[in-house]
Protein backbone atom coordinates (compact mmCIF):
# COMPACT_ATOMS: atom_id res chain seq x y z
CA UNK A 1 0.00 0.00 0.00
CA UNK A 2 1.23 3.54 -0.61
CA UNK A 3 2.36 5.47 2.44
CA UNK A 4 0.35 8.50 3.54
CA UNK A 5 2.61 10.95 1.71
CA UNK A 6 2.26 9.02 -1.55
CA UNK A 7 -1.53 8.91 -1.13
CA UNK A 8 -1.60 12.65 -0.55
CA UNK A 9 0.47 13.36 -3.65
CA UNK A 10 -1.59 11.03 -5.85
CA UNK A 11 -4.97 12.39 -4.72
CA UNK A 12 -4.24 16.09 -5.25
CA UNK A 13 -4.37 17.80 -8.62
CA UNK A 14 -1.00 18.21 -10.39
CA UNK A 15 0.11 21.81 -10.82
CA UNK A 16 1.22 23.79 -13.83
CA UNK A 17 4.74 23.90 -12.35
CA UNK A 18 4.88 20.08 -12.17
CA UNK A 19 3.84 19.81 -15.82
CA UNK A 20 6.58 22.32 -16.72
CA UNK A 21 9.19 20.35 -14.77
CA UNK A 22 8.14 17.06 -16.38
CA UNK A 23 8.28 18.59 -19.89
CA UNK A 24 11.55 20.44 -19.21
CA UNK A 25 10.12 23.86 -20.11
CA UNK A 26 9.06 27.00 -18.32
CA UNK A 27 5.66 27.62 -16.74
CA UNK A 28 4.80 30.23 -19.37
CA UNK A 29 5.44 27.76 -22.17
CA UNK A 30 3.02 25.27 -20.64
CA UNK A 31 0.42 28.01 -20.36
CA UNK A 32 0.86 28.92 -24.03
CA UNK A 33 0.41 25.30 -25.11
CA UNK A 34 -2.74 24.85 -23.01
CA UNK A 35 -4.23 28.06 -24.38
CA UNK A 36 -3.51 27.08 -27.98
CA UNK A 37 -0.89 29.72 -28.72
CA UNK A 38 0.87 29.30 -32.10
CA UNK A 39 4.11 30.68 -30.61
CA UNK A 40 5.34 27.21 -29.59
CA UNK A 41 7.38 24.71 -31.60
CA UNK A 42 5.86 21.35 -32.46
CA UNK A 43 8.49 19.50 -30.43
CA UNK A 44 7.79 21.62 -27.34
CA UNK A 45 4.05 21.26 -27.80
CA UNK A 46 4.39 17.46 -27.99
CA UNK A 47 6.52 17.40 -24.83
CA UNK A 48 4.02 19.49 -22.89
CA UNK A 49 1.04 17.46 -24.09
CA UNK A 50 2.82 14.24 -23.08
CA UNK A 51 3.50 15.66 -19.61
CA UNK A 52 -0.13 16.74 -19.27
CA UNK A 53 -1.30 13.23 -20.18
CA UNK A 54 1.19 11.49 -17.87
CA UNK A 55 0.32 13.63 -14.85
CA UNK A 56 -3.40 13.85 -15.56
CA UNK A 57 -3.27 17.64 -15.41
CA UNK A 58 -6.65 19.43 -15.72
CA UNK A 59 -6.48 23.18 -16.50
CA UNK A 60 -8.13 25.48 -13.98
CA UNK A 61 -10.76 26.95 -16.28
CA UNK A 62 -11.96 29.42 -13.65
CA UNK A 63 -8.49 30.88 -13.27
CA UNK A 64 -8.00 30.99 -17.03
CA UNK A 65 -11.27 32.82 -17.49
CA UNK A 66 -10.37 35.31 -14.76
CA UNK A 67 -7.00 35.99 -16.35
CA UNK A 68 -8.64 36.54 -19.71
CA UNK A 69 -11.26 38.86 -18.19
CA UNK A 70 -14.14 36.58 -19.07
CA UNK A 71 -16.62 34.31 -17.28
CA UNK A 72 -17.29 31.70 -19.98
CA UNK A 73 -21.00 32.10 -19.22
CA UNK A 74 -23.97 33.38 -21.22
CA UNK A 75 -27.32 34.38 -19.75
CA UNK A 76 -30.59 33.57 -21.48
CA UNK A 77 -32.90 36.21 -20.01
CA UNK A 78 -36.67 35.78 -20.25
CA UNK A 79 -38.68 38.84 -19.12
CA UNK A 80 -41.78 36.72 -18.56
CA UNK A 81 -43.29 34.77 -15.63
CA UNK A 82 -41.93 31.25 -15.23
CA UNK A 83 -45.42 29.83 -15.81
CA UNK A 84 -45.50 31.22 -19.34
CA UNK A 85 -41.99 29.92 -20.09
CA UNK A 86 -42.94 26.35 -19.19
CA UNK A 87 -46.38 26.41 -20.83
CA UNK A 88 -45.47 27.73 -24.30
CA UNK A 89 -43.54 25.58 -26.80
CA UNK A 90 -41.82 28.68 -28.25
CA UNK A 91 -39.51 28.96 -25.26
CA UNK A 92 -38.55 25.30 -25.06
CA UNK A 93 -37.76 25.26 -28.80
CA UNK A 94 -35.64 28.40 -28.43
CA UNK A 95 -33.78 26.89 -25.47
CA UNK A 96 -33.17 23.69 -27.46
CA UNK A 97 -31.59 25.62 -30.33
CA UNK A 98 -29.43 27.71 -28.02
CA UNK A 99 -28.25 24.66 -26.10
CA UNK A 100 -27.44 22.71 -29.25
CA UNK A 101 -25.32 25.51 -30.65
CA UNK A 102 -23.45 25.96 -27.35
CA UNK A 103 -22.76 22.26 -26.90
CA UNK A 104 -19.40 22.39 -28.69
CA UNK A 105 -18.16 25.44 -26.80
CA UNK A 106 -16.88 25.92 -23.26
CA UNK A 107 -19.63 28.42 -22.49
CA UNK A 108 -22.11 27.74 -19.70
CA UNK A 109 -25.74 28.78 -20.17
CA UNK A 110 -27.66 30.45 -17.36
CA UNK A 111 -31.46 30.73 -17.52
CA UNK A 112 -32.71 33.86 -15.78
CA UNK A 113 -36.32 35.01 -15.40
CA UNK A 114 -36.96 38.75 -15.16
CA UNK A 115 -40.72 39.09 -15.29
CA UNK A 116 -41.14 41.36 -12.26
CA UNK A 117 -39.57 44.64 -11.14
CA UNK A 118 -37.79 42.85 -8.30
CA UNK A 119 -36.34 40.24 -10.65
CA UNK A 120 -35.18 42.97 -13.05
CA UNK A 121 -33.44 44.85 -10.23
CA UNK A 122 -31.70 41.66 -9.12
CA UNK A 123 -30.68 40.97 -12.72
CA UNK A 124 -29.29 44.50 -13.10
CA UNK A 125 -27.05 43.99 -10.06
CA UNK A 126 -25.93 40.61 -11.34
CA UNK A 127 -25.04 41.91 -14.80
CA UNK A 128 -23.37 45.05 -13.45
CA UNK A 129 -20.92 42.74 -11.68
CA UNK A 130 -19.96 41.36 -15.14
CA UNK A 131 -20.74 37.78 -14.19
CA UNK A 132 -21.58 36.82 -17.78
CA UNK A 133 -19.88 37.48 -21.10
CA UNK A 134 -23.10 38.13 -23.00
CA UNK A 135 -26.88 38.03 -22.89
CA UNK A 136 -29.60 36.50 -25.05
CA UNK A 137 -32.87 38.34 -24.49
CA UNK A 138 -36.05 36.47 -25.46
CA UNK A 139 -39.64 37.78 -25.70
CA UNK A 140 -39.00 41.51 -25.54
CA UNK A 141 -41.82 44.03 -25.18
CA UNK A 142 -41.68 47.58 -26.52
CA UNK A 143 -41.41 49.20 -23.09
CA UNK A 144 -38.97 46.68 -21.63
CA UNK A 145 -36.05 48.48 -19.91
CA UNK A 146 -33.68 45.51 -20.18
CA UNK A 147 -32.27 46.19 -23.69
CA UNK A 148 -31.31 49.76 -22.77
CA UNK A 149 -29.79 48.52 -19.53
CA UNK A 150 -27.62 46.06 -21.46
CA UNK A 151 -26.47 48.87 -23.77
CA UNK A 152 -25.56 51.07 -20.80
CA UNK A 153 -23.59 48.24 -19.20
CA UNK A 154 -21.85 47.59 -22.56
CA UNK A 155 -22.63 43.90 -22.36
CA UNK A 156 -22.79 42.06 -25.70
CA UNK A 157 -26.42 41.18 -26.34
CA UNK A 158 -28.69 39.68 -28.99
CA UNK A 159 -32.48 39.79 -28.80
CA UNK A 160 -35.09 37.52 -30.36
CA UNK A 161 -37.14 39.95 -32.38
CA UNK A 162 -36.54 43.72 -32.49
CA UNK A 163 -38.58 46.10 -30.34
CA UNK A 164 -39.26 48.27 -33.40
CA UNK A 165 -38.01 48.97 -36.91
CA UNK A 166 -35.36 51.21 -35.31
CA UNK A 167 -33.87 48.52 -33.04
CA UNK A 168 -30.35 49.40 -31.84
CA UNK A 169 -29.35 45.93 -30.63
CA UNK A 170 -28.43 42.94 -32.78
CA UNK A 171 -31.54 40.81 -33.32
CA UNK A 172 -32.77 37.55 -34.82
CA UNK A 173 -36.36 37.15 -35.92
CA UNK A 174 -38.60 35.25 -38.31
CA UNK A 175 -40.55 36.83 -41.15
CA UNK A 176 -43.67 37.65 -39.15
CA UNK A 177 -45.14 39.81 -41.91
CA UNK A 178 -44.65 37.21 -44.63
CA UNK A 179 -45.88 34.41 -42.39
CA UNK A 180 -49.13 36.23 -41.63
CA UNK A 181 -49.68 37.02 -45.31
CA UNK A 182 -49.24 33.37 -46.24
CA UNK A 183 -51.81 32.33 -43.61
CA UNK A 184 -54.45 34.78 -44.84
CA UNK A 185 -53.76 34.08 -48.52
CA UNK A 186 -54.17 30.37 -47.79
CA UNK A 187 -57.56 30.97 -46.14
CA UNK A 188 -58.72 33.13 -49.04
CA UNK A 189 -57.65 30.41 -51.49
CA UNK A 190 -60.07 28.11 -49.63
CA UNK A 191 -62.92 30.52 -50.32
CA UNK A 192 -62.96 32.19 -46.89
CA UNK A 193 -63.88 35.87 -46.90
CA UNK A 194 -64.77 36.83 -43.30
CA UNK A 195 -61.37 36.12 -41.79
CA UNK A 196 -60.79 37.14 -38.18
CA UNK A 197 -57.40 37.67 -36.57
CA UNK A 198 -56.52 37.02 -32.92
CA UNK A 199 -53.35 39.02 -32.37
CA UNK A 200 -50.54 38.48 -29.94
CA UNK A 201 -49.61 41.19 -27.44
CA UNK A 202 -49.35 44.33 -29.51
CA UNK A 203 -46.44 45.69 -27.46
CA UNK A 204 -44.43 42.93 -29.19
CA UNK A 205 -43.13 44.08 -32.58
CA UNK A 206 -43.52 40.63 -34.12
CA UNK A 207 -47.24 40.64 -33.26
CA UNK A 208 -47.59 44.06 -34.88
CA UNK A 209 -45.96 42.78 -38.07
CA UNK A 210 -48.38 39.84 -38.18
CA UNK A 211 -51.28 42.30 -38.03
CA UNK A 212 -49.66 44.24 -40.90
CA UNK A 213 -49.38 41.06 -42.96
CA UNK A 214 -53.03 40.19 -42.24
CA UNK A 215 -54.25 43.63 -43.28
CA UNK A 216 -52.16 43.83 -46.45
CA UNK A 217 -53.15 40.36 -47.62
CA UNK A 218 -56.83 41.30 -47.41
CA UNK A 219 -56.28 44.72 -48.99
CA UNK A 220 -54.26 43.34 -51.90
CA UNK A 221 -57.01 40.79 -52.58
CA UNK A 222 -59.61 43.57 -52.75
CA UNK A 223 -61.31 42.58 -49.50
CA UNK A 224 -62.27 45.18 -46.88
CA UNK A 225 -60.29 45.27 -43.64
CA UNK A 226 -62.94 45.16 -40.90
CA UNK A 227 -61.40 46.30 -37.61
CA UNK A 228 -64.17 44.41 -35.83
CA UNK A 229 -62.59 41.17 -37.02
CA UNK A 230 -59.31 41.96 -35.24
CA UNK A 231 -59.16 41.13 -31.53
CA UNK A 232 -56.07 41.34 -29.31
CA UNK A 233 -54.85 38.28 -27.46
CA UNK A 234 -51.82 37.63 -25.30
CA UNK A 235 -50.27 34.43 -26.70
CA UNK A 236 -52.01 32.32 -24.01
CA UNK A 237 -54.74 29.68 -24.24
CA UNK A 238 -57.05 31.80 -22.10
CA UNK A 239 -56.30 34.85 -24.25
CA UNK A 240 -57.36 32.87 -27.31
CA UNK A 241 -60.58 31.84 -25.58
CA UNK A 242 -61.46 35.41 -24.59
CA UNK A 243 -60.70 36.81 -28.05
CA UNK A 244 -62.70 34.10 -29.82
CA UNK A 245 -65.70 34.66 -27.55
CA UNK A 246 -65.60 38.38 -28.33
CA UNK A 247 -65.24 37.80 -32.07
CA UNK A 248 -68.18 35.38 -32.24
CA UNK A 249 -70.34 37.84 -30.35
CA UNK A 250 -69.37 40.64 -32.70
CA UNK A 251 -69.25 38.67 -35.98
CA UNK A 252 -71.18 35.38 -35.72
CA UNK A 253 -70.88 35.04 -39.50
CA UNK A 254 -67.06 34.79 -39.53
CA UNK A 255 -65.80 31.82 -41.54
CA UNK A 256 -62.08 31.73 -40.69
CA UNK A 257 -59.69 32.63 -37.88
CA UNK A 258 -55.98 33.32 -38.08
CA UNK A 259 -54.53 33.14 -34.56
CA UNK A 260 -51.16 34.68 -33.76
CA UNK A 261 -49.97 31.53 -31.99
CA UNK A 262 -50.85 27.84 -31.82
CA UNK A 263 -51.64 28.16 -28.12
CA UNK A 264 -54.22 30.90 -28.82
CA UNK A 265 -55.60 28.81 -31.68
CA UNK A 266 -56.16 25.96 -29.21
CA UNK A 267 -58.15 28.29 -26.97
CA UNK A 268 -60.14 29.58 -29.97
CA UNK A 269 -60.89 26.02 -31.11
CA UNK A 270 -62.43 25.17 -27.75
CA UNK A 271 -64.79 28.18 -27.91
CA UNK A 272 -65.77 27.35 -31.50
CA UNK A 273 -66.57 23.77 -30.51
CA UNK A 274 -68.63 24.95 -27.52
CA UNK A 275 -70.55 27.27 -29.89
CA UNK A 276 -71.37 24.32 -32.16
CA UNK A 277 -69.09 25.43 -35.00
CA UNK A 278 -67.33 22.68 -36.93
CA UNK A 279 -63.66 23.03 -37.96
CA UNK A 280 -63.03 23.47 -40.84
CA UNK A 281 -66.60 23.12 -42.12
CA UNK A 282 -68.03 26.26 -40.50
CA UNK A 283 -64.81 28.00 -39.51
CA UNK A 284 -61.32 27.35 -40.86
CA UNK A 285 -58.53 27.81 -38.32
CA UNK A 286 -54.84 28.65 -38.77
CA UNK A 287 -52.24 29.12 -36.02
CA UNK A 288 -48.66 30.29 -35.81
CA UNK A 289 -45.42 28.56 -34.66
CA UNK A 290 -46.09 24.99 -35.94
CA UNK A 291 -45.50 23.66 -32.45
CA UNK A 292 -46.42 20.27 -30.98
CA UNK A 293 -49.77 21.87 -30.07
CA UNK A 294 -50.59 22.20 -33.79
CA UNK A 295 -49.72 18.59 -34.60
CA UNK A 296 -51.74 17.13 -31.72
CA UNK A 297 -54.92 19.18 -32.09
CA UNK A 298 -58.15 17.65 -33.39
CA UNK A 299 -58.28 18.34 -36.26
CA UNK A 300 -54.53 18.91 -36.74
CA UNK A 301 -53.87 22.63 -37.04
CA UNK A 302 -52.63 24.41 -40.14
CA UNK A 303 -49.88 26.66 -38.84
CA UNK A 304 -47.12 29.02 -39.91
CA UNK A 305 -43.79 27.46 -39.04
CA UNK A 306 -41.20 29.83 -37.73
CA UNK A 307 -37.78 28.20 -37.35
CA UNK A 308 -37.45 28.75 -33.61
CA UNK A 309 -34.55 26.35 -33.00
CA UNK A 310 -32.66 27.88 -35.93
CA UNK A 311 -33.33 31.31 -34.44
CA UNK A 312 -31.73 30.16 -31.19
CA UNK A 313 -28.69 28.87 -33.06
CA UNK A 314 -28.37 32.13 -35.02
CA UNK A 315 -28.61 34.17 -31.81
CA UNK A 316 -25.73 32.22 -30.27
CA UNK A 317 -23.58 32.61 -33.40
CA UNK A 318 -24.10 36.38 -33.41
CA UNK A 319 -23.53 36.70 -29.67
CA UNK A 320 -20.29 34.70 -29.70
CA UNK A 321 -19.13 36.87 -32.60
CA UNK A 322 -19.89 40.02 -30.61
CA UNK A 323 -18.11 38.66 -27.54
CA UNK A 324 -15.04 37.75 -29.59
CA UNK A 325 -15.08 41.17 -31.22
CA UNK A 326 -14.78 42.90 -27.86
CA UNK A 327 -11.55 41.14 -26.90
CA UNK A 328 -9.06 42.44 -26.11
CA UNK A 329 -10.69 45.84 -26.67
CA UNK A 330 -14.27 46.80 -27.58
CA UNK A 331 -14.95 46.81 -31.29
CA UNK A 332 -18.24 48.53 -32.05
CA UNK A 333 -20.21 47.65 -35.13
CA UNK A 334 -21.64 50.96 -36.39
CA UNK A 335 -24.82 49.18 -37.50
CA UNK A 336 -26.51 46.41 -35.50
CA UNK A 337 -27.15 43.22 -37.45
CA UNK A 338 -30.76 42.12 -37.95
CA UNK A 339 -31.25 38.56 -39.16
CA UNK A 340 -34.69 37.56 -40.46
CA UNK A 341 -35.34 33.85 -41.13
CA UNK A 342 -38.08 32.67 -43.52
CA UNK A 343 -41.37 31.13 -42.40
CA UNK A 344 -43.36 28.32 -44.00
CA UNK A 345 -47.08 27.52 -43.99
CA UNK A 346 -47.73 23.92 -42.97
CA UNK A 347 -51.20 22.86 -44.19
CA UNK A 348 -53.28 20.46 -42.12
CA UNK A 349 -56.93 19.51 -41.73
CA UNK A 350 -58.10 22.57 -39.75
CA UNK A 351 -58.23 24.74 -42.85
Amino acid sequence: MPVNGERSRSSRRPTLEEVAARAGVGRGTVSRVINGSPRVSEATRAAVEAAVAELGYVPNTAARALAANRTDAIALVVPEPETRFFSEPYFSDMLRGVGAELSDSEMQLLLIFAGSDRERQRLAQYLAAHRVDGVLLVSVHADDPLPDMLSQLEIPAVISGPRSAAETLTSVDSDNYGGARSAVEHLMSRGRRRIAHITGRLDVYGAQRRVDGYRDALHDAGLPVDEGLIEPGDFTDEGGRRAMTTLLGRHPDLDAVFAGSDVMAAGARQVLREAGRSIPGDVALVGYDDSAVARHMDPPLTSVRQPIEEMGRAMIDLLLSEIAGRRPAPVRDPQPRHTVLPTELVERASS
